[in-house]
């Protein structure tokens, strides 16, 4: 049991998050490297209409897990302060209520999604080869949501227990068999997107029952019988309190960048769709070292916080923007240097397969141009997400949600339409929302920071979370 626990609320801030993040920016770094190579060699043997259908077709399964992402938040943060508090009895309990949870919402999600997917896409893709591609990817990793929700609760689970290293063990099982796969399915048995998305829901499928399988010989919290998946309402009522803004939020800023990416389709077809693509697998990488610290901060804050060390947890988020902001201004840099050679590694040098000479010269210069202007989002993460993390831990989900709420849809979405489309800036001039939408939010957390409020957030008292006064 002590092998998955770590007390965060002693010791060096800095230490303690380099130590708990760095295997959590290493886990979610082989989790962009799948997702990467489906885009990678369906580019490389489909070309634009490959890629694109991975693309768009990434952004329907991410609004999907969306759907109950708050779950897991809210599962990380009810056991970090579980913890903090020394409230160990109610750990069990807690994890099957999450479990339970996640596999009911899996079942549901699917059925439903498999009914919306066609409808859904219609709104996104105007090119019929990518609307066929874009769809057999989509309904393919649909029937695979149970692995991918089981993968992430057991993640989530971990990660509130102060254990980044085991969720980096599984996840690189599957980046390994999923790059295997994505280069046997996509290169000999030339499946294209639909080769990808088996890669991607089997090396899940394998990853996620390893996993269980690791955890039930390994003298878990949670013994993984049948018996004890069940929902405990009161806790189930706490999960989904925090975690439901969480869920809202993700829900729709992934809606808004679907959004983006109709105004891209209506800007330059294929080549809107494409730039966008690339530019989303980019920026997955990019920003890693914002969600690893942003996780870091959940985690460690909401211990200090369950301990009553509200100084600890803010010098951990100061301290969290400082090392993030480091590494983000070098991937700013990188960007900027390499958008072109970027954009050809994921659409290979000979597009012109599935697109005219003229478009395949277009698709290349929008792509590293929308590049260019959205990297500059990333000298500004640095603060948002990390004081997004200091609010989940104090169960302030609702705040984050608002605050992403406004940048996402009041301002990165007009925005984007008005320099792209109105004033004719094409997709460079949609790029810019994106930093201009990020420091709407910055200013948001500067004042949530200096007034104190997290301080006033939920924080657990024997035996239920609370608010404070």
């Amino acid at each position: 049991m002590k092998e998955f626990q770590r007390d965060l609320t002693q010791g060096s801030v800095a230490r303690h998050l380099i130590l708990f993040s760095l295997p959590f920016l290493a886990a979610n770094f082989l989790q962009a490297l799948y997702n990467m190579a489906d885009m990678f060699f369906v580019g490389q043997f489909n070309g634009a209409v490959g890629a694109s259908a991975v693309g768009v077709g990434g952004q329907v399964t991410i609004l999907a897990t969306n759907l109950i992402s708050g779950l897991a938040v809210g599962g990380t943060v009810l056991i970090a302060q579980l913890i903090g508090a020394g409230l160990q009895e109610k750990l069990s309990q807690t994890i099957g209520s999450i479990f339970t949870l996640y596999g009911g919402a899996s079942v549901v999600l699917t059925a439903l999604m498999l009914i919306i997917n066609p409808h859904l896409l219609r709104l996104l893709v105007s090119t019929p080869e990518v609307y066929a591609e874009t769809l057999k990817y989509v309904n393919i990793c649909t029937v695979g949501y149970l692995f991918i929700f089981g993968y992430n609760a057991v993640s989530a689970v971990l990660r509130g227990m102060g254990d980044s290293r085991h969720p980096l063990l599984f996840v690189g099982i599957a980046a390994v068999m999923n790059i295997v796969l994505d280069a046997i399915f996509c290169g000999p048995l030339d499946m294209g997107a639909a080769g990808a998305a088996w890669a991607t829901i089997l090396s899940q499928g394998v990853s996620f029952i390893l996993s269980v399988l690791f955890l039930r010989r390994s003298n878990f919290v949670f013994d993984f019988h049948p018996r004890s998946f069940r929902i405990d309402r009161e806790l189930a009522g706490k999960l989904i309190k925090i975690g439901l803004p969480t869920s809202l939020q993700g829900t729709l800023v992934t809606l808004s960048f679907m959004t983006l990416t109709g105004i891209a389709d209506s800007i330059a077809g294929v080549v809107g769709n494409t730039a966008l693509s690339v530019t989303g697998k980019v920026n997955s990488v990019a920003i890693l070292p914002a969600l690893a610290m942003q996780a870091a901060v959940s985690s460690m804050a909401g211990q200090n916080l369950g301990a009553r060390k509200p100084e600890r947890a803010l010098r951990t988020t100061l301290t969290a923007i400082g090392i993030t902001f480091g590494i983000t201004a070098l991937m700013f840099v990188l960007v900027q240097s390499f958008a072109e050679p970027v954009v050809h590694f994921f659409i290979g040098t000979d597009v012109t397969g599935t697109l005219s000479a003229e478009q395949a010269l277009r698709c290349v210069k929008e792509s590293a141009g929308y590049i260019r202007s959205i990297s500059w989002d990333y000298l500004l993460v640095a603060v948002v997400f990390n004081v997004g993390g200091l609010a989940m831990a104090a169960g302030q989900t609702r705040f984050s949600m608002a605050t992403g709420l406004v940048s996402s849809l009041a301002v990165r979405i007009p925005v984007a339409w008005l320099l792209g489309k109105t004033l004719g800036f094409g997709l460079r001039g949609m790029g810019f929302a994106a930093p201009i939408a990020t420091a709407v939010a910055l200013l948001i957390d500067v004042v949530y920071l200096a007034v104190g409020a997290w301080r006033k957030g939920k924080i657990v008292q024997n035996p239920i979370i609370v608010e404070t006064v």
